[in-house]
């Protein structure tokens, strides 16, 4: 899969999904820290890339409905420290089939996954 994570995801998540065999951008290493929602969007998108975010901004299913995009993740943890949120996210990437998220629209929490599918 590949995939764009946003400035609020910590930098390891890059290296732990690339080593279960995503190709993983970050708007940091693109210089697009601080940038407006609508350019990060902009850029994950003209790049193919499957976003995945803490930022609510992104949480309007009627703007960013499943099938319009090529997929987002919305974290949504109690306590989203950098450790847990790539103990979250690592662990969902490597239960389920995340191939199939194109296009979708996912929120993952503490204990559950919600997938809008197209």
């Amino acid at each position: 899969m590949n995939i764009k994570l946003d400035e609020n995801m910590p930098l390891r998540l890059a290296r732990a999904l690339g080593d279960c065999g995503h190709q993983v951008d970050t708007t940091v290493e693109e210089g697009l820290k601080g940038q407006a929602d609508e350019r990060v969007w902009k850029a994950a998108q003209d790049a193919g890339r499957f976003l995945i975010t803490q930022d609510l901004d992104f949480s309007d299913t009627r703007r960013f409905a499943p099938g319009t995009h090529h997929g987002i993740l919305l974290v949504r943890l109690t306590d989203p420290g950098r450790n847990a949120l790539v103990q979250r996210v690592q662990e969902l990437f490597l239960s389920e089939d995340v191939a199939g998220w194109e296009e979708c629209f996912i929120v993952l929490t503490d204990h559950k996954l919600r997938i809008l599918r197209p």
